[in-house]
């Protein structure tokens, strides 16, 4: 993974074409790219009402990556925080960009339309070097979800008296590139699997040291 940062863009260049699987706004779902993209915006940028998706779409074909895998986040881009593991031979690595102004706590949802409160978001991408089926795929995506959700536990927010899991607007983006073997499964039990959590919770951990360090969660656990 290639990192290219130049505000209001960060972009990961995977090198070759992968198989990424997302819901990320632009190109979400399974499909085959080389760059996974991020897109710095501010609220005047998307105001009520404004129809992002094909604005995204026009701004990313603007940047020559109408191809690619495109992300947006109100984080500052340069804030990016990169992190490899590897497990018997297998490497994976994870880039994120997170905040935590809109946290949520799975089962429950707070009205944000009555909270004055700018909107965060945990964007992470994560390329594996090792080819995986559509069902590993899939599984690989779930440890990523669950390294992310373990590391916002672990600040100990609460949302009204319920550890907060992740944010109303988390993306993630997983690549494997499409010319090696393809490995059937991507568990915890697994080689990729390891390197895939490891990756994902060293980066996402080192951004929730940052984002502590910096008040943005107060002494009671507060935003």
């Amino acid at each position: 993974m290639i990192l290219h940062c130049a505000r209001p863009w960060l972009c990961a260049d995977l090198g070759a074409p992968h198989r990424v699987i997302s819901w990320a706004l632009h190109r979400g779902g399974i499909v085959t790219a080389e760059r996974i993209v991020w897109r710095e915006v501010r609220g005047a940028d998307l105001p009520e009402g404004f129809d992002v998706t094909p604005w995204f779409a026009a701004e990313m074909a603007g940047r020559g990556a109408a191809e690619a895998v495109g992300l947006l986040t109100s984080r500052d881009v340069r804030a990016h925080h990169h992190a490899t593991a590897s497990a018997e031979g297998i490497t994976a690595e994870a880039l994120v960009t997170a905040g935590l102004s809109n946290a949520e706590s799975v089962g429950q949802r707070r009205d944000w339309a009555r909270v004055a409160r700018d909107w965060g978001t945990i964007n992470i991408a994560v390329q594996v070097d090792c080819g995986l089926s559509e069902t590993a795929l899939i599984e690989a995506l779930s440890i990523v979800a669950e390294a992310r959700t373990a590391a916002v536990m672990a600040t100990g927010l609460c949302i009204d008296g319920a550890p907060a899991t992740g944010t109303g607007t988390d993306c993630i983006a997983l690549a494997a590139p499409l010319a090696a073997p393809a490995l059937p499964h991507a568990g915890l039990h697994t080689a990729v699997g390891e390197a895939v959590g490891a990756a994902c919770l060293a980066a996402i951990s080192e951004w929730v040291a940052g984002w502590r360090a910096m008040g943005r969660i107060g002494a009671d656990n507060r935003l």
